[in-house]
């Protein structure tokens, strides 16, 4: 959801005024829209958004980018039009009229709005897309765009937040498949999205488990050195968590303990962020 409309004019009076000017008074015959000003038909477009039909108030918007394209009111109706799709869940038209926006106006004040719906057009679908990551990753790309290029607009402390989540939605995705992979004993393709938590996610909270399961997975293939030192970076780091007491069962159950062992990437992993060593 949007955090905010960008600016609307005109008054509740005035809008329903309007509706005669755009509408015959017996209520049946359609004016032109060529022969309405461009004011008369942002703010039909406005009504049709208090109706609670974006999707009309959009086609609207557009109206107005093509019958007055050097209008200020042009200007307006684009980011109003994105604003319309969005709400109305249409996306990809959404992200459309944002990046136009964005191309024609980049100086504008609502360039930062138009940027943080064109990344919110892909943040919103973060959940709908199951396995396939590509729109989490786009809006990671837009949500650092907006962070990166307005850092003082009104967008960049939740475009902050939405980045945050949506990097912890990657790890929580291959948390799930690396799961998928443990409780079918594929070992190896278990670990591979277990290491990427660790290495590439690590500042979410799926680190902790990430970790339990390296233990669970190095032990089920009797690579005790890998176990032990997953289960010593997580006993440095987390070791008020529930996942390390059952890594320290775990271990302990094998007369095992948590404590760096071998030569591998978990020990690399030890080295930099316990003992603080980078070569």
């Amino acid at each position: 959801m949007t955090d905010r409309q960008p600016l609307r004019i005109g008054k509740p009076l005035f809008a329903m005024v309007l509706c005669t000017t755009l509408v015959a008074c017996g209520g049946s015959d359609e004016l032109a829209l060529e022969d309405t000003s461009p004011e008369a038909i942002f703010t039909q477009a406005e009504l049709e958004l208090a109706r609670g039909d974006p999707d009309d108030a959009a086609a609207l918007f557009a109206e107005i980018e093509r019958l007055y394209p050097y209008s200020d009111f042009a200007k307006r109706g684009l980011i109003m039009q994105a604003f319309s799709y969005h709400k109305d869940q249409d996306y990809e038209n959404a992200r459309a009229a944002a990046q136009r926006f964005i191309d024609f106006y980049p100086a504008d004040e609502d360039a930062a709005y138009a940027q943080y719906l064109l990344a919110l057009s892909y943040y919103d679908q973060i959940d709908q897309v199951g396995r396939d990551q590509g729109l989490t990753f786009q809006a990671l790309q837009s949500l650092r765009t907006v962070i990166e290029r307005y850092p003082d607009s009104e967008y960049a402390r939740s475009s902050i937040l939405k980045f945050d989540l949506a990097f912890d939605h990657l790890a929580a995705k291959e948390m799930e498949i690396g799961r998928y992979y443990l409780k079918r004993e594929h070992y190896p393709a278990a670990i591979n999205r277990f290491r990427a938590v660790v290495e590439e996610f690590q500042t979410t909270s799926h680190t902790p488990e990430a970790l339990l399961r390296l233990v669970e997975a190095y032990l089920s293939l009797g690579l005790t050195d890998e176990a032990q030192t997953a289960g010593a970076i997580l006993g440095y780091n987390f070791q008020g968590s529930p996942f390390y007491d059952d890594a320290f069962r775990q271990l302990t159950g094998q007369g095992l303990s948590p404590e760096a062992r071998g030569s591998g990437w978990l020990t690399d992993v030890y080295r930099r962020t316990i003992q603080g060593r980078w070569l």
